[in-house]
């Protein structure tokens, strides 16, 4: 597609050339910021991460950020090696040394670290994780409400892979995304393993339906911080939001859809499965939760 667009489309800027990225405590030019190859992230998607956005001098929700870090590499055994006051001092010093303070976004990521040898086995990860994080001016630059392609992947059970985990292991969103871009889409929605409408390969997913804002039950999603962010502004300000499963139907009859994620806050669908939804723009709900939003955040 021509006027192809993805829900962390952002404005060029130069002086990202020029950023200095975090590398196990040491600040590194862009070339010489380096992983080994041996490294259990590369090697066999081993590893956590969170993306934090920078407003006005101020990281927002780093707290839940880092809650949610430190409760996934719990889940999945990997000792950080740091405390969260370290991670929230690297964030900051990474921060100070690009002079960054607004419109910026950091993507803080720890692997298991370098393996012994090139198997799965993660007794062979013996020198400690490796803890990147890349942070970038980054404003988001999305010309047009998203369009969505239903594709066959599923953001599924607990016991496979639990989709509340943001692992470095990307490939089933990845490829539901292949399947919506051939499908003439820009991203994909995702069904949960009972047919309901979950989440998109990137983010998650809202319709507004007469005045009440839907999400899924959250059985089968990501545990988004901006999603809970959106369902508490409902509560605050007497929007009817609920938590429930619902079809395609319904979301095709919505008279709103829209994408919620630290990157794009809240992003419009105007399309999905070839349907338009609502006038195919960004509707009034959406509008004033995006305005909810940035004022929460001080945006």
């Amino acid at each position: 597609m021509a006027d192809h667009v993805t829900t962390h489309q952002a404005h060029e800027d130069v002086r990202n050339e020029a950023i200095l990225i975090w590398v196990n405590g040491a600040l590194k030019p862009k070339a010489e910021a380096m992983v080994s190859v041996y490294d259990s992230g590369f090697m066999l998607g081993d590893g956590v991460w969170e993306g934090l956005r920078l407003y006005h001098g101020k990281w927002s929700f780093r707290e839940e950020h880092l809650d949610r870090l430190f409760e996934a590499a719990l889940a999945i055994d990997l000792d950080i090696g740091l405390t969260r006051a370290d991670l929230a001092q690297a964030l900051d010093d990474t921060a100070k040394a690009n002079g960054m303070t607004h419109d910026a976004h950091a993507r803080l990521m720890v692997t298991r670290g370098v393996k012994t040898r090139p198997f799965q086995h993660p007794s062979l990860s013996r020198s400690g994780p490796t803890i990147v994080i890349i942070m970038e001016h980054s404003q988001p630059s999305i010309p047009r409400p998203i369009r969505l392609a239903t594709v066959p992947h599923q953001r599924g059970l607990p016991m496979t892979q639990d989709p509340k985990l943001n692992s470095h292991s990307k490939l089933n969103c990845i490829l539901a995304c292949i399947a919506a871009e051939k499908a003439g889409a820009d991203e994909a929605l995702m069904l949960d393993v009972h047919g309901f409408v979950n989440t998109t390969n990137a983010c998650n997913f809202f319709i507004v339906r007469k005045g009440e804002v839907w999400t899924s039950t959250g059985d089968y999603c990501m545990n988004g911080i901006t999603r809970q962010k959106v369902i508490d502004l409902c509560r605050a300000n007497d929007i009817p939001v609920f938590e429930r499963n619902f079809s395609l139907v319904e979301t095709y009859g919505a008279d709103e859809a829209f994408l919620t994620g630290t990157f794009g806050a809240q992003t419009p669908v105007g399309e999905i499965d070839g349907r338009q939804i609502g006038t195919g723009q960004m509707g009034p709900m959406t509008e004033r939760l995006r305005g909810l939003y940035k004022s929460l955040v001080g945006a």
